[in-house]
């Protein structure tokens, strides 16, 4: 079947990602440290996205950005890590007090959880990481209970697709089918496109909110999404 891509340049196709054969500049993965050409990732294929080395994404090397320059506030911190990258992982770990995973399915993680309703006490941690969650549960409750299980003064490091021209959040309770979630959310297990009202909604469930953002040189030199942000959540 001939591909309906207008990539111009020859390249090889291996399920949902690329290899590009062609004059694209190099990129540098910051966590890593490979150099060369990046992978196309996702559905549809976001060109020169995923570093063929550690795997690490525009997100995690956006995460590895912040941490370089943050890196004392998690040093000796007790963290829970929500669906645990290993990218991420990779330069977390080592440098924490406790490290505890969490996901809803057990395979992945060190305890199954619920981030709806987290089976943690309060004040469990001081460091919570959560990328690419929130558009698939119940955000409401989900920050709620991060709120709950961080000590006073804890951290929550967040990420989530957001749509920053939209005033507000994009949800819709009929689309129910999975055709209609892929079409109106990207993806099937989507729930929601946040809109620039997210900060807003992490400030009720009781955080002040900074935002870092993905800027030049480090987008080009890392290969990282213009419109990305990686919320920094204090409970205070």
């Amino acid at each position: 079947m001939a591909n309906s891509f207008p990539l111009g340049p020859r390249y090889t196709q291996g399920r949902s990602r690329l290899l590009l054969n062609s004059t694209i500049a190099p990129r540098l993965c910051n966590i890593c440290r490979y150099e060369g050409l990046f992978c196309a990732h996702g559905t549809p294929p976001r060109l020169d996205s995923r570093c063929p080395s550690c795997k690490s994404l525009e997100r995690h090397r956006l995460f590895k950005l912040w941490f370089d320059n943050n890196s004392a506030l998690l040093k000796g911190r007790a963290i829970l890590h929500f669906a645990p990258e290993h990218a991420v992982r990779s330069f977390v770990e080592p440098l924490a007090g406790t490290y505890v995973t969490a996901d809803l399915d057990p395979r992945k993680a060190d305890y199954q959880v619920n981030i709806e309703d987290i089976a943690f006490p309060e004040g469990s941690f001081d460091t919570i990481l959560c990328s690419h969650v929130l558009e698939h549960v119940d955000d409401r409750k989900a920050l709620g209970e991060m709120h709950r299980i961080l000590r006073q003064g804890g951290l929550l490091l967040m990420m989530t697709p957001v749509v920053w021209a939209w005033d507000t959040t994009y949800e819709n309770p009929a689309i129910v089918t999975d055709r209609d979630r892929v079409l109106h959310l990207a993806q099937k297990n989507h729930v929601r496109y946040f809109g620039a009202n997210i900060v807003r909604r992490i400030e009720n469930a009781g955080f002040r909110v900074s935002l870092f953002k993905s800027s030049e040189p480090a987008v080009s030199l890392h290969s990282l999404l213009r419109d990305d942000v990686l919320f920094a959540c204090w409970k205070v």
